[in-house]
């Protein structure tokens, strides 16, 4: 039966409708860096700190105090305790929360002091929390819980339906704060032990540069709710808690999209001896392939550590693979982690600088989400991690130039076939 005119009219202006949109979702939102990077300074030069913090926006500011914490055992206890011990304020904005034991304990955690009268804002993104439960959801609002979800499907805003919030902070009483890569799902409890409990690290922050994480949480806030968080509540003096300088710094799509981008291209750029880089989605682009074959070229200890056969995204993998080649040929050692799916997110360089946060290595964290990082540079700080990197890199099974050329040929037809969508990744 043949459709009436005024119907074919309709579908196809919805077709071109939703055409249009899948467009626009694709599109990347600002221009991207397209040179590689000029080598200027090394990263003991005093340029190389002034540039972090002019580039990337704010400052680096001194007198904080920075714990690491390894996997779900140390991280999640750490971080309900600062909830359940606030007394004015609790924002707390996050990619994955799933309905499930951890997920239970922060909803009733966070309900519990909203009926306190603490004030609670919870930004969770849309996509990340799709598999909680609305029961939890109800519970907290009902308890006074602001809770709000990170470009919800609407159709005024389906063009940035692609656009995600992958931050991952929370700041108690704006003194204390929280990031690094853990989300809020029973994978990550735990202490990396077996395939069901994922490797990660997350990061416990004093000092003043928490007011600057408090600043990136109140980013996404406004832009979601139209309020501005301010005050002492959420903005109090901060004194020094320790003598690390640090800063926080966060890029998005509505601004800023190429900081993250920008500072790994920095870093490497300025190494000099050694570039540790730990990452859950290690899908470099040509600029970030270029930057690293310099740095080994030049002699600087490039290792990298990515997940192995254990991960949650093949044609993750798969990509990242494909673009192992010229690394490899380089001198860039890289090794694959072989007990669990390593989901750490963190790169040292020179035993001087330490960056941890949300981003990932890929055009998905360069260009799309939204993402937040923590900045450290503290020799003592960086020992301690380089420590950590140690310890992973002994679990995780280093991959020859040979083996990469050798892999089956399924292997290199999955890596060719997940490449040609490797900005999306």
């Amino acid at each position: 039966m043949r459709l009436k005119r005024p119907v074919l009219v309709i579908v196809s202006c919805v077709a071109t409708l939703l055409a249009g949109l899948l467009v626009l979702n694709f599109m990347p939102g600002e221009k991207k860096i397209q040179n590689q990077l000029v080598r200027q300074y090394e990263t003991n030069d005093p340029q190389f700190r002034r540039s972090l913090g002019v580039l990337l926006g704010p400052p680096i500011v001194e007198g904080n105090k920075v714990e690491v914490l390894i996997n779900g055992d140390q991280i999640f206890p750490a971080m309900l305790k600062a909830i359940r011990e606030a007394k004015k304020t609790i924002t707390f904005e996050t990619y994955i929360y799933w309905s499930e034991s951890i997920g239970r304990e922060f909803a009733d955690a966070l309900a519990e002091r909203a009926r306190a009268g603490v004030k609670v804002h919870l930004m969770l993104d849309w996509i990340g929390s799709i598999k909680m439960d609305d029961a939890a959801l109800k519970e907290m609002r009902d308890a006074g819980v602001e809770v709000h979800r990170y470009h919800k499907p609407v159709w005024w805003k389906l063009a940035r339906l692609n656009n995600r919030t992958h931050r991952k902070i929370l700041v108690v009483d704006g003194r204390i704060g929280f990031t690094g890569g853990v989300g809020i799902a029973d994978k990550w409890r735990g202490n990396g032990q077996d395939a069901d409990h994922w490797r990660d690290t997350h990061f416990r922050v004093e000092g003043p540069v928490v007011g600057q994480m408090q600043a990136v949480f109140n980013d996404n806030w406004t832009k979601a709710t139209g309020v501005v968080l301010d005050g002492d509540d959420y903005f109090p003096a901060l004194e020094p808690a320790g003598t690390m300088p640090a800063q926080m710094f966060s890029s998005s799509t509505t601004g800023g999209s190429e900081s993250m981008h920008l500072m790994y291209l920095l870093a490497i750029t300025a190494a000099r001896r050694t570039i540790h880089l730990s990452n859950s989605y290690f899908v470099p682009d040509e600029l970030a392939v270029k930057a690293l074959v310099a740095a080994a070229r030049r002699g600087v200890d490039v290792r990298i550590i990515t997940p192995g056969p254990i991960i949650d995204s093949d044609a993750v993998r798969a990509a990242s693979h494909e673009r192992w080649g010229e690394l490899l040929e380089a001198g860039v050692k890289m090794a694959e982690y072989q007990p669990t799916m390593y989901h750490v997110k963190a790169l040292v360089v020179d035993s001087l600088l330490v960056s941890v946060g949300s981003t990932n290595f890929d055009n998905r964290s360069f260009s799309i989400n939204d993402e937040a990082n923590l900045n450290v540079l503290d020799r003592d700080f960086a020992k301690q991690q380089e420590q950590v990197f140690e310890n992973d890199w002994k679990r995780a099974r280093p991959i020859s130039l040979r083996q990469w050329q050798d892999r089956p040929l399924t292997d290199k037809m999955a890596g060719k076939i997940a490449d040609l969508i490797g900005a999306q990744l």
